[in-house]
C-alpha cells in the first residue's frame, strides 16, 4: 500500500468507526499535534482517536478528500461533524492534514483547523470572547489532555 492509500484507508477506517483499523496505521514512534491537544506521541495518539470515538457516541460525522502526493508526505482535507460533549453544541470542524511516513506507516501527522472558529462552535459566547487568546488555548488543551489521562488511566 503506498503511502496516498494508506491515508485513504485510514480516513475511510474513521468514517466506518472502525477505529482499531485507522489507529493502526500509526508508527510506534509516531508524533501528532493539532490545535486542541497539542503534540502527542505513540499510544496517546491511539487513545486520543479512541476516546474521542467513544465520547462521539455515534453521532460523528467524518468526510474527507483531496488526498494528495505533497513533497515526501501525503496532505488531505477532512471534516468532522459533532456535537461537543462539554457544551452539547454543535461543531463542525474543518481540518487540514499533513502526514510523514516511516516503514509503511505514519510516523507524523499534524491537523491544522481555525481555533478561534471551532472555539466559537464549541463554546458558544465564551469562545466568542477568549477564542483568540493564548488563554482559551491553554485551557482548553489543558482540559483535553486530562481527559486523555483519565480515558487512558493514568
Amino acid at each position: 500500500m503506498n503511502n496516498t492509500d494508506l491515508i485513504q484507508h485510514f480516513y475511510t477506517a474513521f468514517q466506518s468507526g472502525d477505529i482499531e483499523s485507522m489507529v493502526a496505521c500509526y508508527h510506534d514512534d509516531a508524533e501528532f499535534s493539532d490545535p486542541a491537544f497539542g503534540p502527542l506521541k505513540g499510544e496517546q495518539i491511539r487513545n486520543m482517536w479512541r476516546m474521542l470515538h467513544r465520547r462521539s457516541g455515534g453521532n460523528l460525522d467524518v468526510t474527507f478528500g483531496n488526498v494528495r502526493p505533497a513533497g515526501e508526505g501525503v496532505q488531505a482535507d477532512w471534516e468532522a461533524r459533532y456535537l461537543f460533549s462539554k457544551s452539547g453544541r454543535k461543531v463542525h470542524n474543518v481540518i487540514k492534514a499533513s502526514f510523514l511516513f516511516r516503514d509503511g506507516k505514519i510516523i507524523r501527522h499534524q491537523d491544522r483547523f481555525d481555533f478561534w472558529r471551532w472555539s466559537r462552535m464549541a463554546l458558544g459566547f465564551p469562545g466568542l470572547l477568549l477564542g483568540w487568546t493564548p488563554f482559551l488555548r491553554k485551557k482548553v488543551r489543558n482540559e483535553a489532555l486530562a481527559g486523555l489521562r483519565r480515558f487512558s488511566g493514568g
